[in-house]
């Protein structure tokens, strides 16, 4: 089954990328590759002859990361890949994801797979494969399944989808459509991309063994340097859907008096 590696990146994560690239490069055999550019200017140059590489500048109001998915998949699938796997610029892949990977889909096409995610900490800069087996440590938020195994997700588990690590068919994902390009900035595209995929009757399978490890980078909790972001895109998903995601972000930025409920909708107080 000819395998896409897809990834968005930005310059602000070109350290994550350039090791990324790395531990890709002794896992992988005869991938197509595509890394697609968020920033306003383009990447410089290539990394390699073999690697496509494209451009979607950001938004009125932010970059661009479900649209950059989509064009990264449609060049994909046009290089005749079969299997499309989105792999966040942040995570390194181990060993075993993309076998993983190919033999879930061997087994369920026509579903959205998911491995887990190890979250590596600040101290903990692997440089090669070899590295990755003694960090691994799942998130322990979603399943966490045996190497080999794979179980299907339940309705409400796709709430707990996330694009750090998934992969598709490309039949599936014509099926599904891509993401919605209506999200700019931080938030709310993964959980409209799962939500989708349900309402399209496209199952979600957890799949043990795919395991990709997640490089370190400060972050906020709730992360308020998005906060306006999380505002414009949880009420784009709220108009597409009925309810809000992001739930306890934006009770958190309630609790701190930074916004408020108003009817349907919640609104900065100042």
């Amino acid at each position: 089954m000819r395998t896409a590696v897809v990834t968005v990146a930005s310059r602000a994560r070109e350290e994550h990328l350039q090791r990324q690239r790395r531990v890709l490069a002794e896992v992988a055999d005869d991938i197509v590759r595509v890394e697609t550019w968020l920033d306003e200017t383009p990447p410089i140059e290539a990394p390699d002859a073999d690697t496509l590489t494209l451009h979607v500048p950001p938004g009125p109001r932010g970059l661009r990361v479900g649209e950059g998915r989509n064009r990264a998949a449609d060049a994909a699938i046009e290089a005749g890949a079969e299997l499309l796997v989105f792999l966040d610029v942040d995570c390194l892949p181990g060993a075993d994801l993309l076998p993983a990977y190919r033999a879930a889909a061997a087994r369920h096409g026509d579903a959205v797979l998911s491995g887990p995610v190890t979250y590596l900490s600040s101290v903990q800069r692997p440089e090669t494969a070899s590295d990755l087996p003694f960090l691994t440590r799942p998130h322990r938020a979603r399943p966490a399944l045996a190497a080999g195994a794979t179980r299907r997700a339940t309705p409400e588990e796709f709430d707990l989808f996330w694009s750090l690590s998934f992969a598709v068919t490309a039949a599936t994902w014509g099926r599904i459509g891509g993401f919605h390009p209506g999200y700019e900035g931080y938030g709310a595209e993964d959980t409209d991309l799962a939500w989708t995929a349900r309402a399209k009757g496209v199952e979600m399978y957890w799949v043990g063994g795919a395991d990709a490890y997640h490089q370190w980078h400060p972050v906020s909790s709730p992360p308020w340097q998005h906060l306006d972001d999380i505002l414009r895109n949880g009420a784009a998903f709220h108009a597409r859907w009925g309810v809000w995601p992001m739930g306890g972000w934006l009770e958190a930025f309630a609790a701190a008096g930074a916004i408020e409920r108003r009817d349907d909708a919640w609104v900065r107080t100042g």
